[in-house]
């Protein structure tokens, strides 16, 4: 048995997310958060007591003080005393480490959650604490201006044009519209650039949200839920740190991901990709090989809402749940952290087979 291969059966049961706002300035994110923590526990008939291990995903930097996450244990319950762990990063890491318990047999029941408010400052300048500390971070490069780096790699690489990118962005907000929880649903102008060859409606939107599933093992997996959505493989890789040495037009950690996760082995329906800047999905869909037969981001992706550390666990959710009411066999799930795609998690996911 591998982490990519697990020999254990492990499903989301259930996904609930908040509707992402631009701004949640009447509500902490203890209060954000607990009508999702209610919403995907009522899914599964569970009480908080019948999680045996809970994992969180969020920033710091976000909430602008130290150990902020410890304060939406509040909104979880933490006593009588739970099993529980945080990740610094996307709640989709959050799941990693959660999958990863169920599959040592400790526990058969996890919750998930994320959550990050963008509002209160500005996130392009905070994601420059990603960089490197020595050589880009002093040059305040910030998130949209590397996008802008990685689409007009594309563009003069021949993969990609400005109109191409208007119909992503368009397609994607488009199918937004049967999304009740998408920030941005609904066609509308590309408008000025931003970061040229970057337009408004090429970036994601800035905004607060917070995503919640439950994992479950084996047989409490098809008693929780109807249709389990089954992860048959996950694994995350990373790019190099410094961008000058790597090829923004191409993602190899992505591919190898997705190799390693068992995604190329039988073809697939479904692909959410956690791709904040329409030239990121033409990144992707060219690493990992999606075709027209391949339904991207019916959800609308990360282009009609992108609450910061719950964006890629919502992929995941969103994937999940396709599977749960029949709109999907077989789905890819995608997110990503970093600079320029640098950090990259794939998840299988798949239904039982229909009678």
């Amino acid at each position: 048995m591998s982490a990519a291969h697990p020999g254990r059966e492990v499903a989301v049961v259930a996904f609930a997310q908040t509707g992402h706002t631009r701004r949640t300035d009447e509500v902490s994110e203890v209060e954000m958060l607990m009508p999702v923590l209610h919403d995907v526990l009522r899914q599964t008939g569970l009480k908080t007591s019948d999680i045996g291990f809970t994992c969180s995903g969020s920033s710091d930097y976000l909430a602008g003080r130290a150990f902020s996450f410890t304060m939406a244990l509040d909104g979880v319950g933490a006593w009588p005393p739970i099993s529980e762990s945080h990740v610094e990063m996307d709640g989709a890491w959050a799941l990693y480490e959660a999958w990863v318990k169920l599959l040592t047999g400790e526990t058969d029941t996890a919750l998930v959650y994320a959550y990050g408010k963008s509002s209160p400052g500005s996130v392009r300048d905070v994601l420059t604490r990603q960089l490197d500390p020595y050589y880009v971070a002093p040059l305040w490069p910030d998130s949209v201006a590397l996008a802008a780096l990685q689409a007009q790699a594309l563009v003069d690489a021949g993969h990609t044009d400005e109109p191409a990118l208007a119909a992503v962005a368009a397609r994607s907000r488009e199918d937004a519209t049967a999304n009740p929880h998408a920030q941005l649903p609904g066609a509308r102008p590309q408008g000025d650039y931003v970061v040229a060859p970057l337009r408004t409606g090429d970036c994601p939107p800035i905004g607060d949200g917070a995503a919640a599933v439950i994992l479950a093992a084996g047989d409490r997996a098809r008693e929780l839920c109807a249709r389990p959505a089954w992860i048959t493989g996950m694994d995350h890789r990373i790019e190099a740190h410094a961008l000058g040495v790597r090829d923004l037009t191409d993602s190899p950690s992505a591919r190898l991901a997705a190799e390693r996760a068992g995604a190329f082995e039988r073809p697939l329906d479904t692909a959410e990709l956690h791709a904040p800047f329409s030239s990121q999905e033409v990144v992707l869909r060219r690493a990992l090989g999606l075709g027209d037969d391949v339904r991207v981001n019916p959800s609308g992706g990360a282009l009609a809402a992108n609450p910061m550390m719950a964006a890629g666990l919502i992929r995941i959710g969103e994937a999940a749940a396709r599977i749960h009411r029949g709109a999907s066999d077989r789905a890819l799930a995608h997110a990503t952290s970093g600079p320029c795609l640098q950090q990259n998690l794939v998840a299988v996911l798949e239904g039982d087979p229909r009678g």
